[in-house]
């Protein structure tokens, strides 16, 4: 083989995935906001994420398209009204693994709204189907400490006063417990099992720098605590409310007080 065919074999016969690709698609800043935004798992319309991309309506179908082409989004039709949603969890995940390693926004919050929003989005949110923020870290804390999941630390594994990251540093397990208690708890852990998706993950969570629940289990307990009304949307994309019904649900249950 020539060096002018093998550089054309090497040009067509891509194995490894296009960073690049992906980087220029999220390196607008109006396209990363409409993802951030689509980062809770619901389908929304253009008008909305046309505001919080901050662009006019044409401007955003424009830049959905070329998500959707990529393959992180993916549209819906209801009657005449089009909505877009991630393409999965993965999507989310890799969006909140970025997060992490993200620099944090220079612009000053300077609104009363902004403020809020930024204060509730710490404190309960959607990683896609998951719960995340403080309540979703302390959930997974609590999971630990009374034994229904358990943690395995590598030798690599960072010291508990740094931050946590994605890799090898731990791993975590069901266990018989915790089976016992999620099962009663309503949550079909042998469907979970079964299914193709991992039951039990983690996301390392960029707000608060630890780890929360993520996989079929994780997406199993957001589900029914939305199934309890322990849980409500906000306003905002991405933000949970917990209600009077969920603090005390949350408490009895799994031992967690929920600040107001």
């Amino acid at each position: 083989m020539d060096e002018a065919t093998e550089g054309t074999d090497r040009a067509t016969d891509r194995t490894e995935p296009e960073l690049a690709r992906a980087a220029r698609l999220l390196a607008s800043p109006s396209r990363a906001l409409m993802l951030k935004a689509l980062s809770d798992g619901r389908p929304l319309g253009v008008t909305v994420l046309a505001v919080e991309g901050g662009v006019s309506v044409p401007t955003a179908s424009v830049h959905l398209a070329h998500l959707a082409e990529a393959g992180l989004v993916r549209a819906e039709h209801s009657g005449r009204h089009r909505y877009f949603r991630l393409a999965g969890p993965d999507v989310a995940a890799a969006l909140e693994a970025l997060a992490v390693i993200a620099p944090p926004d220079p612009r000053p919050v300077t609104t009363l709204r902004a403020h809020s929003r930024n204060n509730a989005l710490r404190r309960s949110r959607t990683c896609y189907d998951h719960l995340a923020g403080s309540l979703g870290v302390g959930l997974m804390g609590a999971f630990v400490d009374q034994g229904l999941l358990r943690r395995e630390k590598s030798d690599s594994a960072a010291r508990p006063d740094q931050p946590a990251s994605y890799g090898r540093q731990a791993t975590y397990h069901l266990t018989a417990r915790g089976t016992e208690r999620f099962t009663g708890f309503g949550i079909d852990v042998d469907e979970l099992v079964r299914g193709r998706r991992p039951v039990v993950r983690y996301c390392v969570d960029w707000s608060e720098r630890r780890h929360h629940l993520a996989g079929a289990l994780g997406a199993g307990l957001a589900g029914r605590f939305f199934a309890l009304d322990w849980l409500r949307y906000g306003v905002s994309p991405r933000v949970v409310h917990l209600t009077d019904a969920g603090k005390d649900g949350v408490r009895d249950a799994f031992g967690i007080e929920v600040a107001d």
